[in-house]
């Protein structure tokens, strides 16, 4: 007999949920899809009927489907593949927000840390506030220590203990945040952290090797990939947490949809391979662009009407971690710890994600219109390269601020179309009407 090593993530991402081939002499390559959602019950002679129907024993394998809501095999093929790649136990619901909600009520916390990132979020744990008394706190305050009441049941949580919120990497910039300094700081207060880990899924970074207690992923980005499904997803390294968190999701019914859970199967073969190439063009773009910025030397065959920060005044990435606080900075990013080195948090590479700021608000208004393959659209994570002038979907945000996710087209080719576009805005809209020869 001949023992394999164990799998390296793409090999998990294609054969983790699949059957043993000792067991099941034949079955399909591609899963089929269940789309049923209620099951017949087994005849009350049958030795499944006699040893009672229990899915609570164990939810992620149970003996027989009895109802969508609690267990289905699409969903539970597609969270033993997500499993292996976070290394813990997943559990998949409707929508990020549905996720985030509920991993507030799984904690039930009093005191939230938290700053910047998805606005979703933000009006998510406003709205778990109305009602309660809840002080919402930065994440660089002190953290009021509580030993929390005990949850109810068997679980490792304790609520009303500080729950601290950390978005990394950080939306709309791609910024990266010390995952180990903030779940130190939460568990010497005896809290809990959750991380939000959306921009920068499986492969690019473990937040659990941090000392994350919950991961909390928006699905409907890089794990479903191709701009067609909407789903969330938390992660838990305790099995007691995990059977808590799929109770209440039995109760509250934020399940996702048959066929978006299919879709997903189906995206998550192909993840680490496509999220390791948007990192990778990712970085290049941003090289590239923030060679575009003030003070900072421009490639030979950029013209000079868009470069020294002309059109690109800032550029926002890990891959600029650590950096220094610039003239031209935002009032909130300078409380970002700019002296981190996320290096060996993000061993593979940096987010697709990332953030620019550019010389005026009419710049920022036409660019995305004027590119041909970026596509001026909200959301990320999908194969085509997405732009947005942030304030669009963020009232609040500077008007001037530009989020790309890059998708899976040639480096070149997206190069070669911020250029053109920049060159065309600059021609049409520059504010001392300088025309390009």
């Amino acid at each position: 007999m001949s023992y394999l090593p164990p799998p390296q993530l793409q090999t998990l991402a294609i054969h983790a949920d699949q059957p043993d081939h000792n067991e099941v002499e034949s079955y399909p390559a591609a899963p089929p899809i269940s789309m049923s959602t209620t099951f017949r019950h087994p005849h009350p002679d049958s030795e499944l009927a006699k040893n009672g129907i229990s899915m609570e024993e164990r939810p992620e394998n149970p003996a027989i489907h009895v109802y969508s809501r609690y267990t289905q095999e699409t969903r539970l093929r597609a969270e033993s593949v997500i499993n292996k790649m976070v290394g813990g136990h997943a559990l998949l619901y409707s929508s990020g927000l549905s996720a985030a909600a509920s991993a507030l009520d799984f904690y039930m916390p009093s005191t939230i840390a938290i700053r910047r990132g998805y606005f979703g979020v933000h009006a998510v744990i406003h709205k778990y506030c109305a009602g309660r008394n809840v002080k919402v706190i930065d994440l660089d305050d002190d953290y009021p220590v509580s030993d929390g009441a005990p949850a109810t049941g068997d679980s490792d949580r304790r609520h009303g203990a500080t729950l601290v919120w950390v978005e990394t990497p950080l939306n709309p910039t791609g910024e990266a945040r010390d995952m180990e300094h903030y779940a130190r700081r939460a568990h010497e207060a005896n809290g809990y952290m959750v991380v939000d880990a959306t921009l920068a899924p499986p492969p690019l970074q473990d937040p659990f090797r941090h000392g994350v207690d919950m991961i909390m992923h928006s699905g409907t980005k890089y794990f479903g990939g191709h701009s067609d499904l909407l789903m969330g997803v938390l992660a838990v390294q305790s099995y007691k947490n995990f059977k808590h968190l799929w109770e209440e999701r039995s109760e509250n019914g934020r399940v996702p949809g048959n066929l978006e859970t299919y879709l997903l199967l189906r995206s998550l073969r192909t993840m680490p391979l496509r999220v390791l190439r948007q990192s990778e063009t990712a970085t290049k773009l941003v090289k590239f662009l923030y060679s575009l910025t003030e003070g900072q030397k421009s490639d030979a065959n950029v013209p000079v009407e868009i470069a020294h920060g002309r059109v690109i005044k800032q550029v926002w990435h890990s891959s600029l971690q650590p950096r220094v606080t610039l003239d031209e900075e935002l009032e909130d990013t300078v409380r970002e710890n700019h002296d981190f080195d996320p290096s060996s948090q993000l061993p593979l590479g940096g987010s697709p994600t990332f953030g620019i700021l550019v010389s005026n608000e009419t710049y920022a208004k036409y660019l995305s219109h004027y590119l041909s393959y970026f596509i001026p659209a909200t959301s990320l994570g999908g194969v085509e390269s997405l732009i947005e002038q942030r304030v669009l979907a963020s009232p609040d945000i500077d008007p001037r601020i530009l989020r790309i996710s890059v998708g899976l087209e040639d480096f070149e080719d997206l190069k070669a179309d911020l250029m053109a576009a920049m060159t065309r805005l600059v021609e049409e809209h520059s504010p001392s009407c300088v025309s390009i020869k």
